[in-house]
């Protein structure tokens, strides 16, 4: 697994530097999901145009990673920046272009078995 975190960890910082910062990005792995994880992302460059945005990241994973870690990812989930509970887990956990580990809890009402938080920040000025 740490080979897909790196990974992401430089994906996310490439992607950020071309198409604008994320508020959120992480890899979670909900309970019972069969060894699947999902990889969590949030920024306003995606709630512009998601469809495009769900076409760009695919791409990179898929060129980026092997068809074996390709087979451990499950989907890509689009976070809207008006979730309610991506402001408090921003609070909570702020990082950006790192890697916080976290296991067995609960964000955005899922059970999480384990969680890899590679950025959590709040942009949204008051």
């Amino acid at each position: 697994m740490k080979e897909i975190v790196d990974k992401l960890v430089e994906i996310e910082k490439e992607t950020s530097e071309e198409k604008g910062e994320y508020d959120f990005f992480a890899l979670f792995l909900r309970e019972n999901s069969s060894d699947k994880w999902d990889i969590l992302v949030a920024a306003n460059w995606i709630d512009n145009n998601k469809e495009e945005a769900l076409k760009y990241l695919a791409k990179i994973f898929q060129n980026s990673f092997n068809q074996n870690e390709l087979l451990s990812i499950s989907r890509i989930v689009l976070i809207e920046d008006t979730n309610p509970a991506l402001p408090a887990l921003q609070q909570a956990i702020n990082v950006e272009h790192g890697s916080i580990e976290i296991k067995d809890a609960n964000f955005f009402g899922l059970e999480i078995k384990h969680a890899f938080l590679i950025t959590s920040k709040n942009r949204q000025v008051a």
